[in-house]
């Protein structure tokens, strides 16, 4: 592929798409991602939801979209954080996510966090996704935060 046809790819100026993303309020990615997410069981260290792929965040190939995925991680595992009594969720300091299978529109998922660890400082969290229906993993995510430690001055 030649370079001008991967930069058209990439940059999206102009368009049917410029006014209605230019419209957009301020901090607008986690309510469209966070839309119809439901916390079915929370515990100290845990947190399993519900989600129901939806049309608005599917990729090229019809299933849920990995940059979703990757902010469901965030959001999700963020959310754990909080489970462990800890008074922020931090700030990213690393997230990874293995992509193991697709996930259709309309497919029920459960997403499950846990808490690996949530000291002073760092907090680690995994999330797995996985296909209600036959139980198979869809993808599981890593989520690294530092826990803003508060100035001592």
């Amino acid at each position: 592929m030649d370079f001008d046809t991967v930069k058209r790819l990439v940059e999206k100026e102009g368009g049917d798409y410029e006014f209605t993303v230019d419209s957009m309020p301020p901090r607008f990615i986690e309510p469209i991602v966070m839309q119809g997410l439901k916390i079915d069981h929370i515990e100290r260290g845990l947190v399993v939801c519900s989600f129901t792929v939806p049309p608005r965040l599917l990729n090229t190939g019809n299933t849920l979209h990995g940059g979703a995925t990757a902010a469901l991680v965030d959001i999700v595992g963020s959310a754990v954080i909080f489970t462990m009594g800890a008074p922020t969720t931090g700030v990213s300091v690393e997230i990874n996510v293995s992509y193991l299978s697709g996930a259709d529109v309309g497919e029920e998922i459960e997403i499950e966090s846990k808490a690996l660890r949530v000291g002073k400082a760092l907090a680690v969290v995994s999330v797995d996704f996985r296909s209600k229906k036959t139980g198979k993993l869809i993808a599981q995510g890593r989520h690294t935060k530092y826990l803003v430690l508060p100035s001592k001055m």
